[in-house]
C-alpha cells in the first residue's frame, strides 16, 4: 500500500516513513510545498492531510488531485505519530 502524507513537522519526516514501514506501506512525505506537489503525488492508495501544519493552498491542491484520481483522503488535525498510527490502523486493516 502506498501513502502520501501532506503536511506535518519537518523534523518528523523520518518517523512518519518508519511508522508507515511498520504497517507495510511505502510513504512519500511533503511537509512543505517545494515546487509542484501536484506532479509529485503520483497515484497512492491513501492520502493523509495533517491540516494543522499545512498551508491552505497545499490542502486545496492535494484535495483536487485526490478527487481527480479517486484517492481516499484522511484528514487529521494534529500531526503526531499517534494520530498517524490510528489512521494507518483504520485504513491498513480495511485493505487487508
Amino acid at each position: 500500500m502506498s501513502v502520501v502524507i501532506i503536511g506535518g513537522n519537518e523534523r518528523m519526516v523520518c518517523q512518519y516513513t518508519d511508522i508507515c514501514k511498520d504497517y507495510g506501506c511505502k510513504a512519500k512525505v511533503f511537509p512543505k510545498e517545494h515546487g509542484s506537489v501536484k506532479k509529485k503525488i503520483g497515484n497512492p492508495d491513501l492520502m493523509i492531510l495533517f491540516t494543522n501544519t499545512v498551508s491552505h493552498k497545499m490542502v486545496i491542491t492535494a484535495s483536487q488531485e485526490a478527487k481527480k484520481n479517486n484517492i481516499p483522503i484522511a484528514r487529521i488535525h494534529t500531526s503526531s505519530a499517534t494520530a498517524l498510527r490510528s489512521v494507518l490502523d483504520e485504513h491498513c486493516a480495511a485493505a487487508m
